[in-house]
């Protein structure tokens, strides 16, 4: 595949080239002094982005995977109930990590193409009057689907009836490009990884511990080693790490988060918003649908298009990388065949879109679907054009 045409898959994303030059450095001795100035500062950074002010950052070498592991395994015990939506792919793996590791969990199979359900998880929460339920699972944004939840809304579930139960976010596909606001939401951990809205490759999970977790950790059963944050929290105290770090990748980090914080948060969320907003427009322009069922689902990272009954989708994302070099996702689990999925997120702009919009259009009319030629691209161009700094059209 041509290396210098843009992904759009929901991640890994594009790398910028600062950020892969950042990864690729000498050698360093992780126990020297020099390390800290990485680590603490990535650290941080991750905390601003996440909007918390209280909650403590680890940073482990694995992918989001991994996250989620650490998520549970250092608040949970065997047998302990946790409560779930399934409404895809990564709903229903996270569900599975939590029963191989002996958890029972109730979950609430929910139709693909539509978020979590806030008012049943209300319900049920409600009925737990012995608070068996030890934690709430919560996907914020469903990458198979493209349907991005409201975490506000179960937040508010679980107070309405005081439930204790820790809610556990999933914010792998939109930490760092959906704002994501973990102290006034009362996430309890939340989790991501280094490839997505951060910008980097794979290689470093991320997860973010509230106090109420950090306080659970100490009488949690699950069997945990190279997962413990208790032993990173110790090791980071002292400026270093319990094993050896991806310290390549951690200085990507720090630069990454610096590159956030600089073009601002809401920049950044707002630039996600429009171009998202141009391929939706494009998807009406072709007269296809979303997988998401309603505006108020809509993701800003990831689109799931629904293609015509009988029509393979997957024939699209082969087309694409073999004839125009480009990389779309395919559809996952129920809707594998149904749709494709062009990723928006991460390091991508208005123009870089234009282009997968485009491609998308050659493939589809290519393959013989009913796609006018430039239809699509027409539609995201006014979004992008309304979308524009006033100051530089004015100056043309």
């Amino acid at each position: 595949m041509n290396q210098q045409n843009p992904v759009f898959i929901p991640g890994p994303t594009n790398v910028p080239e600062s950020l892969r030059k950042a990864v690729d450095m000498p050698t360093m001795d992780h126990r020297s002094a020099a390390f800290s100035d990485i680590l603490h500062p990535a650290l941080q950074g991750v905390k601003q982005v996440l909007k918390t002010r209280e909650a403590e950052m680890f940073l482990f070498p694995a992918s989001g995977t991994g996250g989620w592991e650490a998520a549970i395994t250092n608040t949970l015990s065997p047998g302990d109930k946790v409560l779930a939506a399934r409404n895809g792919v990564f709903s229903h793996r996270w569900i599975d990590l939590c029963q191989r590791h002996g958890l029972e969990v109730e979950i609430v199979d929910t139709p693909w193409g539509t978020g979590i359900p806030a008012a049943r998880f209300a319900e049920i929460l409600a009925a737990d009057g012995s608070h068996g339920i030890k934690a709430v699972l919560a996907t914020h944004n469903e990458t198979a689907t493209g349907v991005c939840s409201s975490i506000a809304a179960v937040r508010e579930a679980l107070d309405a009836s005081r439930h204790p139960a820790l809610l556990l976010v999933d914010g792998v596909s939109s930490i760092g490009s959906i704002d994501f606001r973990m102290d006034e939401w009362g996430v309890d951990v939340a989790v991501t990884g280094s490839q997505k809205g951060f910008m980097l490759p794979s290689g470093l999970a991320i997860a973010a511990f509230s106090p109420r977790a950090r306080a659970a950790v100490e009488s949690a059963k699950l069997p945990r080693t190279f997962f413990d944050i208790r032993d990173m929290a110790e090791s980071y105290a002292g400026n270093g790490y319990p094993y050896t770090p991806s310290v390549g990748l951690l200085n990507g980090l720090k630069c990454a988060t610096e590159m956030l914080l600089a073009e601002g948060l809401d920049n950044v969320f707002a630039r996600h918003r429009r171009i998202a907003d141009g391929v939706r427009a494009a998807v009406g322009a072709w007269g296809l649908e979303l997988c998401a069922k309603s505006p108020d689902l809509y993701s800003d990272t990831v689109s799931a298009i629904c293609t015509p009954e009988g029509f393979d989708a997957g024939r699209i994302v082969s087309h694409a990388a073999t004839v125009y070099d480009v990389a779309f996702g395919a559809g996952l689990g129920e809707v594998a065949g149904k749709v494709f999925r062009i990723g928006h997120l991460g390091s991508l702009s208005d123009v870089m879109a234009l282009s997968g919009i485009a491609t998308a259009e050659m493939c589809m009319a290519d393959l013989g679907l009913d796609v006018r030629l430039g239809s699509g691209v027409a539609a995201a161009q006014d979004v992008y054009r309304a979308g524009a700094d006033p100051q530089r059209m004015a100056a043309q």
